[in-house]
């Protein structure tokens, strides 16, 4: 049986990455076991990393540019690999959060992503894609967490984080996950560019329910909306149906508790999972 090169397949993203770290390797004329001594990770792990069958995590992927003074070219290819992972469909918001004044989200039954902790991204994961690697579902995560850093820029975009209370009621990943989840919700309501509302139950339908909805005002002047399931989305720059969209997030908001009151209920639901967490 003919046996198929690694240079041969595609050369995406990950495969590139791999390729490098390899090449500088052997370079210094290291084996994978000296490298990971020099470095501080498992050997395997590297293996791994080289084949292209598992992404290096940004602490690895620095440690590594650091070490061969590879001038941040492993964390560049980390990025744009983990760029590449995301369905094509969520890539144009995925860019244009990068270059967005605002942001405005509603969530009918999850917590936004913006606004997801690690631990509670992580149980999504692993339940929405049964059957995929305990190193694959960490990539996921890890993009997930890196679309906060928009968070860290000079001037940071205004978000508005609307989410149905199931929300809050469903407990993702247990307990003390939910209790995570909702005191970084408090902690980044802090903040005075970012706001949180809740709608509640007693609100009963409204025009986004069963899914969930994201408005981006770029730096132009121009609007994106994304509409996503649990299967599928869709980017839409139709300025039509675009107004449309933002009708709608708009009459849910209006449905929606005052701020003070959201994060009161948000608060309450924590006091809740802390108790069970306890017992």
């Amino acid at each position: 049986m003919e046996l198929t090169n690694e240079d041969d397949r595609r050369p995406t993203p990950r495969i590139v990455l791999g390729r490098r770290l390899r090449r500088l390797r052997e370079a210094e004329g290291l084996s994978q076991r000296a490298l990971a001594d020099k470095v501080g990770y498992p050997h395997t792990y590297l293996s791994r990393v080289e084949r292209g069958e598992q992404l290096p995590s940004g602490s690895l992927a620095e440690d590594l540019d650091s070490y061969f003074s590879a001038d941040g070219l492993l964390g560049e290819l980390l990025t744009m690999a983990q760029d590449a992972s995301v369905p094509d469909y969520g890539r144009a918001i995925l860019s244009s959060e990068e270059n967005a004044v605002r942001i405005q989200v509603f969530g009918s039954s999850l917590v936004p992503g913006l606004l997801q902790t690690e631990e509670y991204a992580r149980a999504l994961f692993r339940v929405s894609l049964p059957g995929e690697s305990e190193g694959a579902t960490e990539e996921r995560v890890v993009t997930r967490m890196r679309r906060k850093h928009v968070f860290d820029r000079p001037e940071p975009p205004l978000y508005w984080g609307i989410m149905d209370e199931a929300a809050l009621r469903r407990p993702i990943g247990g307990p003390s996950c939910m209790a995570g989840q909702l005191r970084h919700l408090l902690g980044v309501a802090a903040s005075t560019r970012l706001t949180i509302q809740v709608l509640p139950f007693e609100q009963g339908e409204y025009p986004t329910l069963g899914g969930s909805l994201s408005l981006l005002t770029l730096r132009n002047g121009s609007s994106l909306a994304y509409v996503e399931s649990f299967i599928s989305g869709e980017a839409i720059e139709s300025p039509g149906r675009v107004l449309g969209l933002t009708q709608r997030l708009d009459i849910s908001r209006s449905k929606a508790l005052p701020e003070r009151e959201s994060l009161d209920l948000i608060s309450r639901y924590l006091g809740e999972y802390e108790d069970e967490d306890d017992n």
